[in-house]
């Protein structure tokens, strides 16, 4: 989740024309040849490691549909207009973005029409400066607030499953309020915990300000301080990493692995957790599928392209609870393993 580029200034540089392409950075072209269609494939984070599979399976469809993608990382909205000048420049006909910004919707959507570019978003929908989603703009996307009460309801199964009282217990949630996508996993997750009877005074929103596992670290630390009289805890966010860093900080108090309970999201750097050999507080993670965030996308703007099958306007995927006992054998079946 990058820093905001500010909109006014996003919007003159819009209506100036086209960035010089070396300030693009280039983009990464999987496959190459004649005639082929091209694709760009834009995300806000190349380290991550959901956008390294999403990109990992489009890949896949470029292979087994023929057709050239172009990828590039784009953290902030400056390098987004330069991405799409880029994508114009090299023939590409259409492209697929998780924006650093979900309010950079119109400009985006102006500059695909001037570039004349088929623009598709994935997981972040893009929306107005009023927080409206862009409904005009096909999207795939996660059904957040769903999501979040599946973390809710595995945290509640395993703390009845461990005997808590849930009078004792606090919770910390990780939040970054300025994604809509973040306030709906978060408030779902609260949702069912507080319908199972945890009371509500007792669940502590941590706003994270950096979106990495430090980051997620120094917001716990923060809630624990303030709170050191409550000895169990459980943890949500709106990713792995920003559970982590509640595990992260709660091992640095010396609070035990048998009471911390961390549902994540994205079943990706939560795994590592998995891999150790004895348990910690990362309990489980919502598993989704970046199989059909990057190759069901390519493949629908790829029909777009070469048959005119325009796209669903809104196209909502779902997860599966995994934990250590089983998180080999389900990953395997997504072929993430």
């Amino acid at each position: 989740m990058a820093a905001r580029y500010p909109m006014n200034k996003f919007l003159i540089v819009l209506t100036a024309g086209a960035m010089a392409l070396s300030g693009c950075g280039g983009g990464e072209v999987a496959s190459s040849g004649g005639d082929k269609p091209k694709i760009g494939f834009l995300v806000k984070s190349a380290t991550e490691v959901w956008f390294q599979q999403e990109w990992k399976f489009a890949d896949d469809a470029a292979k087994d549909f023929g057709f050239d993608l172009i990828k590039i990382p784009t953290p902030d909205g400056e390098k987004v207009l330069s991405a799409l000048d880029n994508l114009a420049a090299q023939g590409a006909q259409g492209v697929i973005i998780c924006s650093p910004d979900v309010k950079l919707g119109p400009a985006i959507v102006a500059k695909c029409k001037a570039v004349n570019l088929k623009l598709m978003s994935v997981d972040d929908r893009l929306v107005n400066a009023d927080d409206e989603p862009l409904t005009e703009v096909p999207h795939l996307g996660i059904s957040a607030y769903e999501i979040g009460k599946m973390v809710g309801q595995a945290i509640v199964d395993e703390m009845k499953a461990r005997n808590w009282n849930f009078a004792e217990v606090g919770a910390i949630a990780v939040n970054f309020e300025e994604l809509e996508t973040a306030r709906q996993r978060i408030d779902g997750a609260t949702e069912v915990l507080v319908a199972n009877g945890f009371d509500p005074g007792h669940v502590f929103k941590s706003p994270w300000k950096t979106q990495d596992i430090p980051g997620a670290l120094d917001a716990a630390n923060i809630t624990l301080t303030q709170h050191g009289d409550i000895k169990k805890w459980v943890a949500f966010s709106s990713n792995d990493d920003g559970v982590l860093g509640v595990v992260r900080a709660t091992e640095g108090r010396n609070i035990s692995a048998a009471n911390v309970i961390g549902v994540g999201i994205n079943g990706t750097s939560g795994v590592d957790d998995f891999k150790k050999p004895q348990p910690t507080g990362f309990f489980g993670s919502i598993l989704l599928s970046p199989r059909k965030h990057g190759y069901d996308t390519c493949k629908t703007m790829y029909e777009w392209i070469k048959n005119g099958t325009e796209p669903p306007k809104e196209t909502w995927t779902s997860g599966i609870l995994i934990t250590r006992k089983d998180y080999e054998e389900k990953m395997k079946e997504e072929g993430l393993l």
